[in-house]
């Protein structure tokens, strides 16, 4: 009763903040964060517009794929949340176009995201990629935990790391994009060679790893680390590390599909998802990220980004199609997946 009561008022403020009109009867999302995320928000618009919401979830890369095929005939009109990445990268081959949403109360780096790309995409939050690992595993195994990426190399974790593809995920790519700009490009790329070696499996979703860490699958993960939260406010033994070189970070954003067959919804999706309100809805279902609204709650469990040693992300450069094409295929020449997800 109380959840439902929260979602209400947030429909309510949702509908003010709009202050628009909704005539269409439809709307075709893809939704690149969790389901419980993704049906949340979902059914909360539905609930405040009326629209049929026909959504799916699929990860960045596999978004990206389809975006690209359907060029010219999409069958989306949105695409929403997911690594920024993509999202820059769909942008500079105009395979999506400007929402006209109002990013006045957004927080810098999500504006940052609007101007990359010209208004084609805009940042709903932030999270920071890191280390998680399950601490009763790694006891009963008497493997010292993990402070620094470096540390995932040593042979002690062999066949104990876990971590996504970069070529479906979104994480996984941040994850590469961060050792390049981290290390240095060949330095970054032998590094994670070199824990590639300790990898017992590449997952197809960036939030799997932290997932199977959870169950006892595997004892270290490399993911975003809002994602470790949730598994620790579970109650599952995972303990979520900064590592200690520093770290990459993701800004999840929203996009809107050029040639969308349903545009007006669309853009009312954007402006829905941007309002605080809608944005504190993610805690109720475990998504501790940062949101983007200046005005919207923080959730308590969400990591504080002041305190984590952060790069100078460069979004623009590794958001780019020919960076991203490079980088993704020297990964598959010098690490690789020895056993890819079909």
């Amino acid at each position: 009763m109380k959840k439902t009561n929260v979602i209400s008022a947030a429909i309510l403020l949702a509908t003010s903040a709009m202050g628009s009109t909704v005539h269409a009867e439809e709307l075709n999302v893809v939704c690149s964060s969790e389901q419980d995320h993704c049906d949340l928000v979902a059914q909360t618009f539905e609930a405040e517009t009326g629209i049929d919401v026909l959504m799916v979830r699929k990860s960045t890369g596999e978004t990206l794929a389809q975006v690209r095929a359907e060029a010219g005939n999409p069958k989306i009109d949105v695409w929403y949340a997911g690594t920024g990445d993509p999202h820059i990268i769909a942008a500079e081959e105009g395979l999506t176009q400007p929402s006209g949403a109002d990013t006045s109360e957004l927080l810098g780096w999500a504006r940052n995201m609007a101007d990359i790309t010209n208004g084609r995409a805009i940042g709903i939050y932030a999270g920071a990629l890191g280390i998680g690992y399950n601490s009763e595993i790694l006891e009963e195994k008497g493997i010292a935990p993990p402070e620094c990426w470096a540390d995932l190399a040593d042979p002690r974790f062999a066949g104990e790391v876990q971590v996504a593809n970069p070529n479906s995920s979104g994480t996984a790519y941040t994850e590469l994009a961060t050792f390049v700009q981290l290390f240095g490009e060949d330095d970054g790329f032998r590094l994670l060679g070199e824990i590639g070696k300790n990898v017992n499996s590449y997952t197809k979703s960036g939030s799997a790893p932290t997932k199977a860490a959870a169950r006892g699958e595997t004892g270290v993960s490399i993911s975003f680390m809002h994602g470790m939260v949730q598994q620790t406010v579970a109650g599952f033994p995972i303990v979520t590390v900064a590592p200690c070189e520093g770290t990459g970070y993701e800004v999840g954003a929203v996009s809107v599909i050029e040639g969308a067959r349903n545009f007006e919804a669309a853009q009312n999706w954007v402006e829905f998802v941007l309002t605080p309100e809608v944005q504190a809805l993610a805690a109720q279902v475990g998504s501790y990220q940062v949101p983007s609204n200046s005005n919207s709650v923080m959730p308590p469990e969400a990591p504080d980004l002041a305190s984590i040693k952060l790069i100078d992300y460069d979004f623009a450069t590794y958001g780019a199609s020919d960076t991203r094409a490079r980088l993704l295929e020297r990964w598959d020449t010098e690490v690789g997946d020895p056993n890819p997800q079909q």
